[in-house]
């Protein structure tokens, strides 16, 4: 064999060889996990179905539902702490006191004015209960919830804590708000419930004689203790209101609670004085009163809407120094 046909014999092998190498490359490659020609990724990824969209952030309602169940547990501490037990069980108590001694005085001879109205319908009982517990108790309790609400967390060193969860402060501000008017519903429901029962059990049930003389079924006079219940519920609303803003102010529960049993006796030593007429208008507790409007045929619903915008006007107010006070408030315990 010639040099020539050699070297052509040679180059052929080669050729050959670099060819099956080749080929056998490729399989390998198609074979081995991550060496995917491109050609054939293109193809896959024609064929693969279109990827699900990233998931975006967390939806409002799951939002909601962690304000709902804070405020739940808020409630349920307040409801279950036995000081507020307490304080509720003495609110129970005094209409049962009152209407036990309307009943022992009427058995005299010669009482008339408000002890006959009393013991003339069982349901005026409720209003008589009103009037002497919406002064000064009803407020006090309203006041201990309120003003223990960011104070107390404060001067127990668990504020830190519910900031530090995702809750925010004016979601938590918010929170211990509205844990405050349900209590003060309560409160007022309280007295309600107790004074109807008492006054069903001493004292007759029937038509009701109003302060204007004009009588009422007993189905209506059921429907303006209803109305009475939610306008006094407001006004210890708009209360609880001040005694918040108070609490975001120190860290100890009984100044914010003084403070704000303080402005209310203010408040009715200035409604005492006839010279200071001008501003008693202006006074939360010269709205508490106000319920009487139901008393009267028809009801006076000027007087009612009168005092409902006072204490959105001081809900407002207040809620808005709690608010500017505790967005920027530096946390310390």
């Amino acid at each position: 064999m010639s040099t020539a046909e050699t070297a052509g014999t040679l180059g052929a092998a080669v050729g050959t060889t670099r060819a099956s190498g080749s080929a056998a490359g490729t399989q390998e490659e198609r074979r081995t996990p991550g060496l995917v020609p491109v050609a054939e990724s293109m193809r896959t990824t024609e064929r693969r179905p279109p990827e699900p969209p990233a998931p975006g952030p967390a939806p409002a309602p799951g939002r909601a539902w962690a304000f709902w169940r804070l405020l739940g547990s808020e409630l349920g501490l307040t409801f279950r702490r036995p000081r507020n037990l307490a304080m509720l069980a003495v609110l129970g108590i005094v209409p049962i006191v009152v209407g036990v001694a309307l009943r022992l005085v009427a058995s005299e001879e010669g009482m008339g004015g408000i002890v006959q109205d009393v013991v003339g319908n069982s349901l005026m009982l409720t209003f008589v209960s009103f009037s002497f517990l919406v002064l000064l108790l009803m407020p006090v309790v309203v006041s201990v919830v309120a003003g223990d609400s960011i104070a107390g967390e404060a001067g127990a060193g668990t504020l830190r804590y519910l900031l530090a969860a995702p809750a925010g402060r004016t979601r938590l501000l918010l929170v211990k708000y509205l844990n405050a008017v349900v209590f003060a519903y309560a409160v007022t429901a309280v007295v309600a419930l107790t004074a109807l029962l008492t006054g069903l059990l001493l004292f007759p049930a029937g038509p009701v004689t109003l302060l204007s003389g004009t009588t009422i079924s007993m189905a209506d006079g059921l429907l303006r203790i209803l109305i009475a219940v939610g306008y006094v519920g407001a006004g210890m609303a708009a209360l609880a209101a001040v005694a918040l803003a108070l609490s975001t102010f120190t860290e100890v529960s009984i100044g914010a609670i003084a403070a704000t049993m303080v402005l209310v006796i203010v408040c009715q030593v200035l409604r005492a004085i006839p010279e200071l007429g001008s501003i008693t208008p202006y006074l939360l507790p010269s709205k508490f009163t106000n319920f009487d409007a139901v008393l009267r045929s028809p009801i006076d619903f000027g007087s009612l809407r009168d005092g409902l915008l006072a204490f959105g006007a001081y809900i407002a107010l207040f809620g808005s120094i709690a608010w500017a006070r505790f967005s920027g408030k530096d946390i310390t315990s």
